[in-house]
């Protein structure tokens, strides 16, 4: 296995798809990387040559921010947020979406399981 930014990524896959499993390494970034090594779009990660893997490596280390770097700055943007006590802030506080979607009704995967309220009986009309 190939070891790109302390992340395994698989060897029988394209190197530009393999790459996209390094969190902060999408499709287009990842053809990006592929056309600046020169490497072809065909080529399979067991077919890379130690050299080829090495310009992956400095290239991602030189222009990109990926894995434990780029999660530390996202925490500490919501942290911040939180921090300052905007409105941004107390929606991720609370849990709940942030970007003005509507809660009333969907918005589970923010809330989580839908609790029961004791009491409270269907309306019906």
């Amino acid at each position: 296995m190939a070891r790109i930014s302390g992340v395994n990524i698989p060897t029988g896959k394209r190197v530009e798809i393999a790459l996209t499993y390094i969190h902060g390494i999408g499709r287009t970034i990842a053809k990006k990387i592929c056309e600046d090594v020169g490497i072809p779009q065909e080529r399979r990660v067991f077919d890379l040559t130690d050299d080829e893997l090495a310009r992956i490596r400095d290239t991602i280390d030189k222009h990109y921010q990926v894995e434990g770097d780029l999660r530390r700055e996202l925490a500490m943007n919501v942290k911040r947020l939180m921090d300052l006590g905007c409105y941004r802030g107390l929606r991720h506080r609370r849990g709940l979406p942030v970007r003005g979607q509507r809660t009333h009704t969907n918005a589970r995967t923010r809330k989580g399981p839908a609790k029961s309220i004791a009491g409270k009986k269907k309306v019906t009309k």
